[in-house]
């Protein structure tokens, strides 16, 4: 059978054009868990975790970073199947970093001095935080692979990219409850990097996964 006629032939079954949500919910709960069991286990949650939920910045955080999450579910809902797009997914992560850059931007321009401007793209913990996302993301990002490889997927690379948007949305989220940075400049950055660490890697590796 050629390619074209089997991408047909799954596109009218309906078999895997419900499959995608299911596996994909699973692919989130077990993410998420190992993203905690490593923050409770390795990093350990912030120290004033009880005070720091109360504040606004801690939920822009985790809005932020859960938006890129949806937005990587989006795109490789439609991307696991032979004929799906990302485009959804795409648009709302472009939204979400650009609002979160301009936010970061300005925050930056509106400080007293250079001095406070670097401190907060900087932080306590720039040179650790886009790694710890990326690591915290790395079990997800292989379950998430191997739970697209069984759809249908005909954009290996796209569908790669868009499972490591998620699994990367997914552990910021969780990397929240250890990180103390509390400034858009620094969130839209180191943030922002680590995520798309995991969809750059997702990627590469999908190139090869996930090619029929």
């Amino acid at each position: 059978m050629r390619t074209d006629d089997l991408i047909d032939a799954l596109a009218a079954d309906g078999g895997p054009v419900n499959a995608p949500p299911r596996r994909l919910a699973l692919v989130a709960a077990l993410g998420a868990l190992a993203a905690l069991v490593l923050v409770l286990s390795w990093l350990h949650t912030r120290h004033d975790l009880a005070q720091a939920v109360l504040g606004g910045m801690f939920w822009m955080k985790a809005l932020y970073t859960g938006v890129l999450g949806l937005a990587g579910y989006l795109a490789i809902e439609r991307l696991a199947r032979p004929t799906g797009s990302g485009r959804r997914g795409w648009a709302l992560g472009l939204v979400a970093l650009a609002v979160f850059a301009v936010a970061g931007i300005w925050q930056a321009l509106v400080s007293p001095d250079i001095q406070h401007a670097l401190h907060m793209l900087r932080g306590h913990s720039w040179h650790s935080c886009s790694r710890n996302i990326l690591a915290l993301g790395l079990p997800m990002l292989a379950l998430g692979l191997l739970a697209v490889r069984g759809m249908a997927p005909t954009r290996p690379v796209a569908a790669g990219f868009a499972t490591g948007l998620f699994a990367g949305g997914v552990a910021a989220t969780v990397y929240g409850l250890h990180c103390p940075e509390n400034t858009f400049t620094f969130v839209a950055l180191w943030y922002s990097l680590g995520v798309l660490l995991l969809a750059a890697l997702g990627a590469v590796v999908g190139r090869w996964v996930l090619r029929w």
